[in-house]
């Protein structure tokens, strides 16, 4: 029997749940399984033949403001004074990574053409992996970010030359 969580929805995170996702990856072999049932998310990706990665379980709602001297959220770009440039910015501090896992190929590169919703890199922030997606159509330029590297709340990681 599944948990309920304080609103009285299923419990994504549930273990039985988790394990049945799982059975369900191995038996159709799936890459991939992304649940979203505001406000909770459960997300598995295949790592390798032999396992299961869980990506970024995560509850979906926004939590209290806190109180900061920067502004809540950055903008994902920004102007670099070159017409037709901008610099896709990082949203949070966290741990910058180029591709999913060790293993795959980087999710953009310089010459890569993206739009908004191109996935750009994943930045690690307490275990959660978060993808965080171009918000401009163009070009990419340069990397501006090394892989591993820890990145701050507002660092630009991308130039971009806009389509």
């Amino acid at each position: 029997m599944s948990e309920k969580s304080a609103d009285g929805q299923a419990d994504a995170f549930d273990l039985e749940r988790i394990r049945g996702l799982v059975a369900l990856m191995r038996e159709f072999d799936l890459q991939e399984i992304d649940l979203r049932h505001p406000p909770q998310r459960i997300r598995l990706r295949r790592r390798t033949e032999s396992g299961v990665e869980v990506v970024a379980p995560r509850e979906l709602a926004k939590s209290p403001p806190v109180q900061s001297a920067a502004p809540e959220k950055a903008p994902a770009t920004a102007p670099t004074g070159e017409e037709n440039v901008v610099e896709v910015k990082s949203p949070m501090v966290g741990t910058f990574y180029l591709s999913p896992n060790p293993e795959s190929p980087p999710f953009v590169k310089v010459g890569d053409h993206v739009g908004p919703e191109s996935v750009v890199c994943i930045i690690e922030a307490m275990k959660v992996f978060n993808e965080i997606p171009a918000e401009v159509s163009g070009k990419i330029l340069s990397v501006l970010a090394k892989n591993g590297d820890p990145v701050e709340f507002g660092q630009a990681l991308f130039r971009v030359s806009k389509a």
